[in-house]
């Protein structure tokens, strides 16, 4: 059974950095894309950045040039590093896997942005 377990999230002042990490268990097979989304209150479930197996990275507009995704395929792991934090960064972010055509969602870390 796949799960994945999100770290690293917390609170943070504006302009301050944050890095989330994701570990995926239960996997036998390759795992195709991996990604972060967020979800604020009130709000739909955003994707913030995604990257294939291939080390291809896709980002919200909101947040080029400030956050970057890496992955560890060997083991089977991936990371958002956030940079130049801002308020409206805060929401609970949540990493996401394909596997086998599947997605899989961890529980969600919140990350608090004061002003």
């Amino acid at each position: 059974q796949v799960q994945l377990v999100e770290s690293g999230g917390g609170l943070v002042q504006a302009g301050g950095s944050l890095r989330l990490s994701c570990a995926a268990s239960g996997i036998i097979f390759s795992i195709n894309a991996m990604g972060w989304y967020r979800q604020a209150p009130g709000q739909q479930r955003e994707l913030v950045a995604s990257i294939s197996r291939g080390g291809s990275t896709n980002y919200a507009d909101s947040v080029k040039g400030r956050f970057t995704i890496s992955r560890d395929n060997a083991k089977n792991m991936v990371y958002l590093q956030m940079n130049s934090l801002k308020p409206e960064d805060t929401s609970v972010y949540y990493c996401n896997v394909n596997y086998r055509f599947i997605d899989y969602w961890g529980q969600g870390t919140q990350v608090t942005v004061s002003s």
